[in-house]
């Protein structure tokens, strides 16, 4: 992805992409009622059911979800012949998902997942379904079908529950067509190993899983959740086989690994949610997507955690749209230009028990050496305020041919970073005001510089913070991004210094 693309050019490049998901289709089935009397052949709630509503489950909700965000979609899997199936196929025909792919066979029943509730509350969830492995005949046919679709897709999304759906010989299917020609395919999988030499691109384990691929006890600490998987960050892709593994942690947002580049991490936003089932689908589809339409890691990643966390709000098995995307990446109260209000803001968090991090810039043309350090920056604390230089600002500090992107296009990109909690425009050379309105427990800057050269310093240590210098990505800067552009237009003219 180019770095001047914003994160609704990305989504908007989701509407021309075809994609195939493969994996167990499941139906769930939600029974709403009312309960005010006990039964009288036990002590448990008589509920009276007023309606019944049905949605796709399993790798029929990641299709959904792919469908919803913008792409054409093919689920591929197997279900049974009886009124699971066809519930399931009415919901997904309704949806817009293609469903000609769905095998139906009658030696096997649809897996499906009914819950009960009672004036809102979950009382019980029943499973059915079969969970065992296809049969010879069964795995050949869905292992043809799939050597059939993939060369029409631009991307492949796996979704394999462990029901016996996803078998030995059809990942062996899935590894030929890749190494034919290869596709984006992003797998979650209990059982990711077996999916090492089908040329996958990204996996996508939750905390507990890239553990068992560790061979490692749980851990006791948030901040040693994290630090373990990094640590063992080329291990997990060895594992594997894949570029790219992105490590969900929950309520603590998740950690993304790739060869050769430093870890990413997105940060959850908090939800009073309880019910919420399939986010993880929601994750992998909006993450394949983003992918497939050549968003680099860093942007894949606040997608497919943007796109989780609206789910996460939903009640029940739920789907995010790509206008609802939109606007979770693009918050408008994260842009802040009353320093009073930011002020009170600061104090609930302080109340809180967390630490105010600060740091300051142009971030002109956001570029990866600036994700790096911004992400750095938030691991020093818990709230990450961004003071943004104005255009003016701007002008003065790099001269007339800056800034590239205006204010409003700097701060709406800044505000895609799930790590980014306020963004501040200020129009002060140094930003003394607004370093005494945040009281930041960290200051950080980037780059060579020194305590002493930080005019800023006094104000932070005066009120009791620190100061600390972090190193820029070596060969990222908005500046050397900018020449290489008049380098291949043929003018090298020297510009301003580094953002």
């Amino acid at each position: 992805m180019a770095v001047t693309a914003t994160p609704e050019q990305v989504i908007e490049r989701w509407a021309g992409l075809r994609v195939l998901v493969v994996g167990e289709a499941m139906l769930d089935s939600y029974l709403h009622g009312a309960t005010d009397r006990l039964c009288r052949e036990a002590p448990v709630p008589v509920v009276d059911v007023i309606r019944r509503v049905d949605v796709p489950g399993g790798a029929a909700n990641t299709a959904l979800n792919a469908r919803a965000l913008g792409a054409q979609v093919t689920l591929l899997s197997v279900v049974g012949d009886d009124p699971e199936a066809e519930a399931l196929g009415r919901a997904l025909d309704g949806a817009g998902v293609a469903t000609h792919a769905l095998l139906r066979d009658g030696s096997r029943r649809t897996l499906s997942k009914q819950r009960l509730l009672a004036g809102g509350h979950l009382l019980v969830r029943f499973d059915a379904g079969s969970a065992g492995p296809l049969p010879g005949a069964g795995e050949r046919a869905l292992g043809a079908r799939l050597a059939e679709l993939v060369s029409g897709h631009d991307a492949v999304l796996v979704s394999d529950y462990g029901y016996g759906i996803l078998g030995p010989r059809v990942i062996a299917t899935l590894a030929r067509c890749q190494a034919r020609a290869g596709r984006v395919v992003v797998v979650d999988s209990k059982t990711l190993p077996a999916y090492r030499s089908a040329g996958v691109t990204a996996v996508k384990p939750n905390f507990a899983e890239a553990l068992a691929l560790l061979g490692r006890p749980a851990g006791r600490l948030d901040d040693e959740r994290i630090a373990l998987v990094v640590r063992h960050g080329r291990r997990l892709l060895e594992s594997t086989g894949a570029r790219i593994a992105a490590v969900s942690l929950d309520a603590d947002g998740a950690v993304f690994l790739e060869d050769g580049r430093p870890p990413y991490r997105t940060y959850a936003r908090p939800t009073s949610s309880i019910r919420t089932a399939g986010a993880g689908d929601t994750f992998l589809a909006a993450f394949g997507l983003a992918l497939a339409a050549g968003a680099d890691l860093a942007a894949a990643a606040e997608l497919a955690s943007a796109a989780a966390g609206v789910v996460v709000g939903k009640d029940g098995t739920a789907a995010c749209s790509a206008l609802e995307l939109r606007a979770a990446v693009t918050p408008a109260d994260r842009v802040v230009r009353d320093l009073g209000a930011l002020a009170a803001r600061l104090d609930v968090h302080r109340q809180a028990g967390r630490r105010i991090v600060m740091t300051n810039g142009c971030f002109d043309i956001l570029h990866r050496g600036h994700i790096t350090f911004l992400n750095a920056a938030k691991s020093l604390g818990d709230v990450l305020v961004v003071g943004l230089n104005t255009d003016a600002g701007v002008r003065r500090l790099k001269g007339g041919g800056r800034p590239i992107n205006p204010l409003d296009d700097r701060a709406h990109v800044l505000a895609a970073l799930s790590a980014v909690d306020a963004i501040v425009p200020f129009d002060e050379d140094v930003p003394i005001e607004l370093v005494r309105a945040v009281r930041p427990d960290v200051f950080v800057k980037g780059g060579d510089y020194t305590v002493e050269r930080l005019p800023e310093a006094a104000v932070v240590q005066a009120q009791g913070g620190v100061v600390r210098i972090l190193p820029y990505v070596q060969d990222r800067s908005t500046t050397s991004i900018i020449e290489r552009v008049h380098a291949r237009a043929g003018d090298a003219r020297p510009l301003g210094s580094v953002a």
